[in-house]
């Protein structure tokens, strides 16, 4: 049978770049791709496909959303694309077809979308369909991240929006937030913060720093074999853990390595 799907992704690299992944799959055929959630709503009512891979984390409309908004019956086939957390993929592995945790492999892809065609041929896709709309149900559904940080300032309280910020740094119990020329102190640990702000556009580069995965410019090594962040302003930051990651993440900007998503 041949699969008609489509792709569901804010991120237009990640899309192009799924695409090209599913290249091999002989029996797959891409109908469309969706930059948001309203718009992936309309063309599944429209077009019925069989398949859809749908990131979950989404401006304003979010994966979750988009399946809320269409009776459970008439959904495709999802494979989940995500960042999350542990405790939400758990979530997924029991109520879901598949997942894809960003950064995956083409193999990991292809694997997935061989799930998806055995439930579409034994027709089991219904039953697992009606898991998953159980659980959103139940479920608050993704995390709710910040996307901007009330700080006190004498009697004034100004609101930082997330991704203006270049980074974050751990004092003690505070975080200093730094922001172009300013920088503001919030009382709250930066390990707490973290868990507060969206995943794939922060990343941890040493103990007490979290940057801006937008604000990077690159990556500089020394003659020691140290490296340090450049950020836009040229400013540099020592990184001691996430090298990898952090060149990964650079070169595919959802932070997808030579996976996808």
């Amino acid at each position: 049978m041949k699969i008609r799907a489509v792709i569901v992704d804010d991120e237009a690299l990640a899309r192009g770049r799924l695409r090209k992944l599913l290249a091999d799959a002989a029996d797959l055929e891409i109908i469309g791709d969706c930059s948001n959630g309203p718009e992936a709503i309309a063309f599944i009512r429209g077009h019925r496909p069989d398949l859809v891979f749908l990131d979950v984390q989404m401006p304003e409309v979010s994966g979750f959303d988009v399946l809320r908004a269409l009776p459970a019956e008439t959904w495709p086939a999802v494979i989940f694309v995500t960042a999350h957390d542990q405790h939400a993929i758990e979530a997924f592995e029991v109520h879901a077809l598949d997942y894809l945790l960003k950064p995956f492999t083409q193999a990991r892809l292809l694997t997935a979308v061989e799930r998806a065609r055995q439930h579409l041929e034994t027709r089991n896709q219904s039953a697992v369909n009606q898991q998953l709309a159980d659980w959103l149900k139940s479920a608050k559904g993704e995390p709710a991240y910040l996307s901007r940080i009330a700080v006190k300032t004498g009697t004034q309280t100004l609101f930082i929006r997330v991704k203006d910020l270049d980074y974050l740094e751990s004092v003690g119990n505070y975080a200093l937030l730094h922001v172009g020329l300013e920088n503001h102190v919030l009382r709250e640990t930066l390990t707490n913060l973290e868990t507060k702000l969206p995943p794939r556009l922060f990343l941890r580069i040493s103990r007490s720093i979290l940057v801006n995965l937008d604000r990077v410019k690159g990556l500089q090594s020394s003659a020691r074999g140290e490296y340090v962040v450049v950020l836009h302003d040229n400013r540099q930051l020592m990184i001691t853990r996430g090298v990898k990651e952090l060149q990964e993440r650079l070169q595919y900007p959802e932070g997808h390595g030579d996976g996808v998503g």
